[in-house]
């Protein structure tokens, strides 16, 4: 661990300069307390660093939260071994392929019933209002991954168990929220002739209505993430049990890694914003994936009161996705994918594993922030263009 200064620390050995500048600034933001911590897979984000985690005191920065509230994954392991699977698994791959909606902007086409109590419970919880006036398909958006570096994966553990992996967040709702209370932040933070030092890092005060129809938004939206990765899995498991055989769900782990909760820090009540990093208090269960052709990982958090008891969501781009379509070609990427059935097309290009920093890196840099329990190595990749 660096101590960069009084009010930021890093666990990042990876780290390129306008990302840790861009830390250094939204760590002397006047309401962060006790400091930011930044994670080992940091990388330059919208507003604040992707890979930072924020405590702050009457007062969150919507842009660093994320505009993919709620974004996060969901693993489940299963009964099965992988020398039991059948030889073809790029009929694995169509069929979970063709049961969940992919890409940017895919919703489904009608709700599905086993969608439904989880659309009754979204639509009884506050700020339903908001998430209606912002995409009133949303409804449909339920069970749908999106594209980037969202996935649905079946991989294999040390053990050579069968592991159902997926990342995904609050889809296009979600955004239109986020983008929505940033907006609003920025107009709060003029209004009130504040100088940041970037205009994304914008807050709202708590206290004040603005704070409090964000945090509806906010809660709505974790929600709905948190359930729209429970709905794809249910879809998933289906998909492997009509390709192979019925699932039993040994363990599962839903865990968010774009979100604020209410948590007490060095004796004081905060409001942690996880923008690219997951909560792991001592024992807690965590995932963190690598990129698409790397190893994954399920742990358990070590507690580490430094890092506000968190630890890292993934790997962090080393490079944007205009710059990895220009640095690496579709052979090198076939080459990278070899044993794994995934959607060979141009379009993943930007999403090369070497687009990222190296997860085992990622992994060595956090060790005294969560225990590796499960190694994973992805089978099948399914994602959108």
């Amino acid at each position: 661990m660096e101590r960069i200064n009084d009010r930021l620390l890093n666990w990042a050995s990876i780290l390129e300069g306008q990302t840790r500048a861009q830390a250094e600034a939204t760590s002397q933001m006047p309401f962060i307390f006790p400091h930011l911590a930044l994670m080992p897979d940091a990388h330059l984000g919208k507003g604040a660093t992707v890979g930072s985690v924020i405590p702050t005191v009457e007062a969150i920065m919507p842009a660093a939260v994320g505009v993919d509230i709620g974004c996060g994954m969901l693993a489940v392991r299963t009964q099965h071994h992988g020398r039991d699977l059948p030889a073809d698994r790029s009929a694995l791959h169509r069929a979970i392929s063709a049961a969940i909606p992919l890409s940017a902007g895919k919703y489904n086409k009608s709700v599905k019933s086993s969608a439904e109590p989880r659309i009754a419970e979204l639509e009884a919880l506050a700020g339903v209002d908001q998430a209606q006036a912002a995409s009133p398909n949303w409804r449909l958006q339920l069970g749908s991954l999106g594209s980037g570096n969202h996935f649905l994966e079946v991989s294999l553990d040390e053990a050579d168990r069968v592991w159902l992996f997926l990342h995904s967040g609050s889809r296009g709702v979600g955004n239109k929220l986020a983008v929505k209370h940033i907006s609003i932040a920025q107009q709060q933070c003029r209004r009130r002739s504040v100088d940041l030092p970037d205009r994304d890092l914008a807050y709202l005060v708590e206290g004040e209505p603005e704070f409090d129809s964000y945090l509806r938004a906010l809660r709505w939206a974790q929600r709905f993430a948190y359930l729209n990765r429970e709905e794809m899995m249910d879809r998933m498991v289906a998909a492997f049990e009509r390709w192979h055989r019925p699932v039993e769900r040994v363990e599962e782990v839903n865990c968010h890694h774009n979100y604020t909760e209410r948590e007490t820090h060095y004796g004081k009540q905060v409001w942690l914003s996880r923008k690219g990093a997951i909560s792991a208090r001592a024992g807690q269960p965590g995932l963190i994936p690598g990129s698409m052709g790397a190893a994954s990982y399920v742990v358990t958090g070590r507690g580490n009161l430094l890092s506000l008891c968190s630890a890292p969501h993934g790997a962090g781009r080393n490079f944007s996705r205009a710059a990895a379509r220009k640095r690496f070609s579709r052979a090198d990427l076939d080459q990278r994918m070899r044993g794994i059935a995934w959607g060979r097309s141009d379009a993943f290009l930007d999403e090369h594993p070497d687009a990222y920093k190296d997860i085992d890196v990622v992994m060595r840099d956090a060790a005294d922030l969560g225990e590796i329990r499960h190694t994973l190595r992805q089978i099948v990749n399914v994602k959108g263009n």
